[in-house]
């Protein structure tokens, strides 16, 4: 037989547990196990009930979510940034091959451009001497040389052009030369680099023999385009190149060439502009100097000067009603022939050495 608690103690009992299990309730602790616990979750998740509780993110996430799809699962894996190649190595250019255009032209002294204070054409002789001694002036030489169909002035000794065709380099274009007041101006020597560039760029320090010899160096001489040699005036390679695109890299290694040929210097921007141009030809060569033909077409070579011809005491042929005076000077061979003068003669007032090329003497031998 039980014996009961008296009933005062009863009453106390069952407070002390009311008041236990209100605290447990209150600070969130199940009295019960992990087992019923799970079973408990299981069934709620089960019946779709919702908990009151607050929910952790993930389940906050799921309960927006609309519900269960009946879809299958996406088997495309998820995108990740596509990675981007390594840098590959800058390849080093190749050197420029020696004897090239473009490793002559990297090799050039880059210097400002000089003032070109005191420049005048005749500080570079004057134009269009016969320097070669082949028994022609430079200019007859070169339009000799570029022309083709040539045809000659008579009485000349196939020296003075009269007539050819231009296949010009600078426009591309088929240009006819005549000779003449009007005409002659169609087709020009150009110096390819000009007088005054060259000036500026170190021929002021130069003797007048050297810049002579620059002024009529086969090298540096074209026949062109009379308008379009004018409108290059002194330009470089940094303001001025051909119109014709394909004679570029050749016009470039000429300047090149007798820069170096001479010593002058470039700027910083016109040796750029020669590199920029040779680049598209990296085997262009330095073109040489090749020794223009003598009168009727003979290859006197670059040094050979005419043999000389004896010295014997001329006979007289002039009137001497058109003698000049004893003190008369003449400028050049034009002025010998305007006074009437022409040939002039070794001892003949007014003779002198410049007016006799070949040294024969017998100045002014045909008329200009």
């Amino acid at each position: 037989m039980t014996r009961l608690l008296p009933r005062p103690w009863r009453v106390a009992t069952v407070v002390v547990a009311a008041a236990w299990l209100a605290v447990t309730v209150l600070s969130g602790c199940e009295p019960t196990t992990a087992s019923s616990t799970a079973a408990d979750a299981s069934a709620a998740s089960s019946s779709g009930t919702t908990s009151s509780a607050p929910a952790s993110p993930e389940t906050t996430q799921d309960a927006a979510s609309p519900g269960p799809s009946t879809a299958a699962p996406s088997t495309t894996p998820a995108s990740s940034p596509t990675p981007k190649p390594a840098p590959k190595p800058t390849a080093t250019p190749k050197e420029a091959a020696p004897g090239t255009a473009l490793a002559a032209a990297k090799l050039l002294t880059v210097k400002g451009r000089a003032p070109r204070t005191g420049y005048d054409r005749d500080e570079f002789g004057p134009a269009w001497q016969d320097v070669d001694r082949n028994g022609c002036d430079t200019r007859n030489d070169i339009l000799g040389r570029d022309l083709a169909d040539v045809g000659y002035k008579g009485g000349t000794r196939e020296c003075v052009v009269a007539w050819g065709t231009l296949h010009d380099p600078y426009s591309g274009t088929d240009i006819d030369f005549v000779r003449g007041a009007t005409t002659s101006a169609a087709v020009q020597i150009d110096h390819v680099v000009a007088l005054s560039d060259a000036w500026q760029k170190g021929a002021q320090g130069w003797a007048e023999a050297k810049r002579t010899q620059l002024a009529n160096d086969p090298l540096n001489l074209l026949a062109a385009d009379g308008p379009l040699n004018q409108s290059k005036g002194d330009g470089d390679a940094a303001t001025w190149l051909p119109p014709n695109k394909k004679f570029r890299c050749d016009y470039v290694a000429r300047q090149v060439a007798v820069k170096r040929g001479y010593g002058l210097w470039v700027t910083a921007a016109e040796q750029a502009a020669m590199v920029r141009v040779l680049t598209t030809c990296p085997a262009e060569k330095l073109p040489k100097s090749d020794p223009v033909p003598g009168p009727g077409g003979a290859d006197l070579g670059p040094s050979h000067a005419p043999t000389p011809k004896p010295k014997a005491t001329p006979k007289p042929t002039k009137k001497a009603a058109k003698q000049p005076a004893a003190d008369v000077y003449y400028q050049n061979c034009t002025a010998v022939w305007d006074a009437g003068a022409g040939p002039i003669y070794a001892g003949d007032p007014g003779y002198s050495r410049k007016l006799d090329r070949d040294g024969d003497g017998v100045g002014c031998e045909y008329r200009p």
